[in-house]
């Protein structure tokens, strides 16, 4: 039985005061990594994080938070074309709600049906890395 559509993801509103993010295109064997800011709008592609099993993930997850210093997390949350959740729907939703727990940071979702086209599609020689890219420059152009 297939899912039944699902909302995009719903974030609380976010503080003037968070300036600097650093945003996830969350996969099980490769994470794509992007930090940005609000000023300038937009986002700087970092080392994909290549790791299996969530021990190894986070190790690397929580050196880039240390480098970084981010006011907020975004993590990409993928849906079918018709907005159905699928099983990488829940993980990423499950990644984001480790993040907040592990690291006590704000992490606002982001529907990312397309990065990846869009980043193969640009040519990216590193689609994860460019799909975090293009998460969080469309969650950086949606702030007031």
């Amino acid at each position: 039985m297939p899912d039944a559509p699902a909302s995009s993801p719903v974030s609380p509103p976010v503080p003037a005061h968070f300036q600097s993010f650093l945003a996830f295109d969350f996969g099980q064997k490769r994470t794509g990594v992007a930090s940005g800011n609000r000023l300038l709008r937009s986002a700087t592609p970092q080392a994909t994080i290549k790791a299996e099993g969530a021990d190894a993930r986070f190790a690397q997850v929580e050196a880039r938070i240390r480098e970084w210093q981010p006011d907020a997390l975004v993590v990409g949350v993928p849906f079918h074309p018709d907005g159905a959740a699928h099983e990488n729907t829940r993980r990423a939703q499950k990644f984001a709600r480790q993040l907040r727990g592990r690291f006590n940071l704000q992490v606002f979702e982001v529907d990312e049906r397309y990065s990846t086209t869009e980043a193969l599609s640009q040519g990216a020689r590193d689609a994860d890395a460019a799909s975090a890219c293009i998460i969080l420059e469309q969650f950086l152009r949606s702030l007031p």
